[in-house]
C-alpha cells in the first residue's frame, strides 16, 4: 500500500477510469477495484460469460542461458529441464527454512540463440516466470543473486497483462481474431514477437492471461470488449473469485512464515524433485514432511450469512486460539460466507468445534473442502 501521490498507474489507467472504475492502492498500484457495475455483478458476470481484467501490477520475467534451467531447478522446487516447452507450472521461491517467499507460474518457452534471444538451438532454453506485484523487486533481486552463479540472463519484462476469465473467454478470442484458443490449461506460448500467452488465470474458470507490449495494447483491448459478453472487472471480484476456487493470496495465505506441507500445496512439488533435493529449502521442506505439521490450511464456512474476514481468530469451545483466518469475504456463486485459515492439526484431528471471535461474539465455522466452487479449467 501507499499514499495516492506514490502509487504506480497502470498503463491503461485512462481506460479504466474512462470505464467508470473505483480505484484503490494494491502492492504499490493505483488499481481498479470496481466498476459500475458493482463487485457482486462482475464476480457473477465472470462466472456466467467473461470478465477482463488488467494484471499489469504483476511482472514478467524472462530467463535465458545454457543454466537458465538448472538456475530455477535451484531456486524453485522444481524440474524446469523436464518442462515440456509450452508447459507451464506452478511453483515457488522458498527460503532456506521452506517458507514462501513468493509463489509463481513459470513456463518453458523453448530454445534461445546464442544472444538470449528466441530461436536457435545455442543458447540454451528460455523461460517465463509470473511473479506478483508486491514481490516483484524483491523476486527480482532473489533472481539476480542466484543468477550470478549461472550462465543465466534475467530480464524484467514492461508489459501490459491482461487476464480474460470466464466461460465464453476462448470464444471471445476466437471471434477477436487471436491465435491460441487451441491451449489446454497450464500451456503458454508467443504468439506475436513481445507477447506471452498463456491457458490459465486467477479465477477458477477456463481463461487466459497476456503480456503484451503498452503500444499494442489498446488496440487488443477495444477488439475484446467490442464483444458485448465481456466486461472489465475490478480487484474486489478478483479476490472474491479467487478465495470461492480455493486459490492462495501472498502475503495473506502464504507468506515467509508458511511452507507448502502447512499450506497444503506440496501437491506442486512432484515425489521426484523433493526426493532429489537441490533446491534452497529442499532439507527444511524434507523435515517438515517427516514431521508433520501443527497446523493446516484448510477451507472454512461459516454458520449464517456473516463473513468472516482475514486475521480473524478461530478458537475451541474453550476460548483457546487455535487459529487464524487468513481470508474471507462472501461468495456470490456459492450463495455464503467463504474464507480459508489455519487451524491445528489437533483441532482438524479431532474434529472439534471451531469458533471465529468477531466483536466479542462467538460465530461456529466449519471445515470445508476447498474448492467451494468447482474448478472448469480447459485440461484439452
Amino acid at each position: 500500500m501507499g499514499t495516492d501521490e506514490n502509487l504506480k498507474s497502470l498503463p491503461l489507467d485512462d481506460l479504466h477510469k474512462a470505464a467508470g472504475a473505483r480505484f484503490g492502492g494494491f502492492a504499490g498500484w493505483n488499481m481498479p477495484i470496481t466498476y459500475p457495475l458493482g463487485v457482486m455483478k462482475e464476480h457473477l458476470h465472470t462466472r456466467e460469460k467473461a470478465g477482463l481484467f488488467d494484471i499489469s501490477h504483476m511482472q514478467l520475467f524472462e530467463l535465458s542461458g545454457r543454466e537458465a534451467a538448472a538456475l530455477l531447478s535451484h531456486a524453485c522446487p522444481l524440474d524446469a529441464a523436464a518442462l515440456q516447452q509450452g508447459q507451464s507450472k506452478y511453483t515457488f521461491f522458498l527460503n532456506e527454512q521452506a517458507g514462501i517467499l513468493d509463489d509463481l507460474i513459470v513456463t518453458r518457452l523453448g530454445t534461445a540463440g546464442a544472444d538470449g534471444t528466441a530461436g536457435g538451438d545455442s543458447g540454451g532454453d528460455r523461460y517465463m516466470v509470473v511473479a506478483n506485484a508486491g514481490n516483484a523487486a524483491a523476486d527480482e533481486a532473489h533472481l539476480r543473486h542466484i543468477a550470478s552463479g549461472f550462465d543465466c540472463r534475467v530480464e524484467a519484462l514492461p508489459r501490459v497483462f491482461l487476464a480474460i476469465q470466464g466461460p465464453q473467454a476462448a470464444d471471445i478470442l476466437r471471434m477477436a481474431g487471436l491465435s491460441g484458443t487451441e491451449l489446454a490449461f497450464m500451456n503458454g506460448f508467443e504468439p506475436k514477437p513481445g507477447w506471452f500467452m498463456s491457458r490459465s488465470g486467477y479465477t477458477g474458470e477456463d481463461g487466459f492471461e497476456i503480456g503484451l507490449p503498452a503500444g499494442e495494447a489498446r488496440e487488443l483491448v477495444a477488439a475484446l470488449l467490442a464483444d458485448e459478453r465481456l466486461a472489465w472487472i475490478g480487484l474486489a471480484a478478483r479476490d472474491s473469485l479467487r478465495l470461492e476456487a480455493g486459490l492462495c493470496l501472498h502475503g495473506h495465505d502464504i507468506t515467509p512464515d508458511h511452507d507448502p506441507v502447512e499450506a497444503a500445496l506440496t501437491w506442486a512439488i512432484g515425489k521426484p524433485v523433493r526426493e532429489k533435493g537441490g533446491f534452497i529449502g529442499a532439507e527444511a521442506l524434507r523435515a517438515k514432511l517427516a514431521a508433520g505439521t501443527v497446523r493446516k490450511r484448510v477451507g472454512l464456512k461459516p454458520d449464517g450469512r456473516q463473513p468472516v474476514r482475514g486475521e480473524t481468530v478461530l478458537i475451541d469451545a474453550d476460548g483457546n486460539e487455535i487459529g487464524l483466518v487468513t481470508s474471507g469475504g462472501f461468495g456470490p456463486s456459492a450463495g455464503h460466507p467463504v474464507a480459508m485459515g489455519y487451524v491445528a492439526r489437533a483441532a482438524i484431528d479431532g474434529n472439534l468445534p471451531i469458533f471465529a471471535e468477531l466483536r466479542g461474539n462467538r460465530i461456529p465455522v466449519h471445515i470445508h473442502p476447498l474448492p467451494f466452487t468447482p474448478h472448469r479449467y480447459h485440461k484439452g
